[in-house]
């Protein structure tokens, strides 16, 4: 053997060892970045949602404008990517998510209706109904309460996403009275194709799981939002919420007023003087509610006798019109209230009802319940407030709509 021949030899095998080692044979997942790995083809895909879904040019969810005074945030450790909120997407409309393929999320939170529905409770599979009207979606990220649900029982968005399809009047998915259970759903799921691309995609692979479920559903969820309001173009142009907006009329300025200013109250409950408070639980400028809030005097079922006091959350008032000025859907959890006229009446007159022990104590000055004195002018004019907080493209913005159409 040459003596030259060991050497190169050894050299060729170490070249070819570098070579392998630096070669990833694993499919990157795109979750993190939120952008698309080399472009590739996706039959499935392609079948189900035509030009819908494409994941060689995903929809922007993760770097979307927002105004520089929104500041809360309950993303916690589950930021949005485009990858994840796409896949979330298509779980948010597909039937496929409920037992007999009838009901999805959207078919309780409508775009049109900014991610609400206009029924006092939603239907779910076989007849079953939601013990409580459904919450608009709209602007959920953008909070400082991390709970869902009116009653606040999930601790975290995610963990909230996956208990409807579990609920047996909803999504059905209960394994009771022999239905299957989210493991049934899982299995189901991993048998579509157009699921097998999309997992593999984001995750590398194509196991479904529910906390997959639950943290591309979240993302999509928390990606809806809506800043183009007139309310947002007129706190663009001053310091603070206190300062008069030059594009609202002085009826819109003096709703605001009303709205941020807390009333002062006299020994019997009666405001003497100052707003109405509002601000103090549904806070300037994202119009979250406050994570300590309680009961608002509301204390009824939606599709039940007796009474319920443990609805303590409600969605961001912005978007609870459109911006033609129409209520996107009843309000409160019983849906009882349907027009931002009945609504501010309620708060005029806070009636503490036998049995409710969990009213929260902004509303009862004194220990007796609020009494706002409201003149007709002041309610019409944080009417008109309430009015500018609508936005426009929250309604149609095809990325948040439904790709099987």
């Amino acid at each position: 053997m040459n003596r030259f021949s060991l050497p190169f030899a050894l050299l060729g095998l170490i070249i070819l060892g570098a070579v392998s080692c630096s070669k990833n044979t694993d499919t990157p997942s795109n979750a993190d970045t939120g952008s698309t790995s080399p472009t590739g083809t996706y039959p499935n895909i392609s079948t189900a949602f035509g030009t819908t879904i494409n994941l060689n040019s995903l929809a922007n969810y993760a770097n979307q404008a927002k105004p520089n005074y929104i500041v809360k945030d309950n993303t916690g450790a589950n930021p949005i990517t485009n990858a994840k909120a796409t896949l979330g997407r298509v779980l948010f409309y597909d039937k496929s998510l409920s037992i007999n393929n009838s009901v999805s999320c959207s078919s309780c939170h409508k775009q049109q209706f900014a991610f609400g529905d206009t029924a006092l409770v939603s239907s779910g599979v076989v007849g079953g109904l939601t013990g409580r009207h459904s919450m608009r979606l709209v602007n959920s990220r953008f909070g400082t309460e991390a709970k869902f649900f009116w009653d606040e029982r999930a601790a975290t968005l995610e963990l909230q996403t996956t208990q409807p399809i579990q609920d047996h009047a909803e999504m059905g998915f209960s394994g009771q009275a022999g239905r299957g259970t989210l493991a049934t759903l899982l299995t189901k799921l991993q048998g579509i194709g157009y699921y097998n691309e999309l997992f593999k995609f984001v995750y590398g692979d194509i196991t479904v799981t529910e906390a997959r479920l639950q943290e591309c559903l979240a993302q999509f969820i928390r990606s809806i939002q809506s800043f183009d309001s007139k309310y947002d173009a007129g706190r663009a142009q001053v310091n603070n919420d206190n300062q008069p907006f030059p594009n609202f009329s002085a009826l819109e300025n003096t709703g605001k007023i009303l709205f941020l200013t807390p009333p002062n109250f006299d020994t019997q409950g009666n405001r003497i003087s100052g707003g109405l408070g509002c601000n103090g639980c549904h806070n300037a400028p994202e119009f979250d509610i406050d994570p300590n809030t309680r009961n608002n005097g509301i204390i009824g079922n939606a599709n039940a006798a007796g009474i319920d006091v443990t609805n303590t959350r409600a969605p961001s008032l912005r978007d609870l019109v459109n911006n033609a000025g129409v209520v996107n859907s009843p309000m409160m959890h019983t849906g009882a209230l349907k027009t931002l006229q009945n609504v501010i009446g309620h708060y005029g007159n806070i009636t503490i009802a036998p049995g409710n022990n969990n009213l929260d104590n902004r509303l009862r000055p004194n220990g007796v319940g609020q009494k706002l004195q409201l003149t007709a002018n002041e309610v019409d004019a944080v009417v008109a407030f309430i009015k500018t907080l609508a936005g426009t493209n929250v309604y149609t913005d095809a990325k948040w709509g439904n790709p099987f159409k």
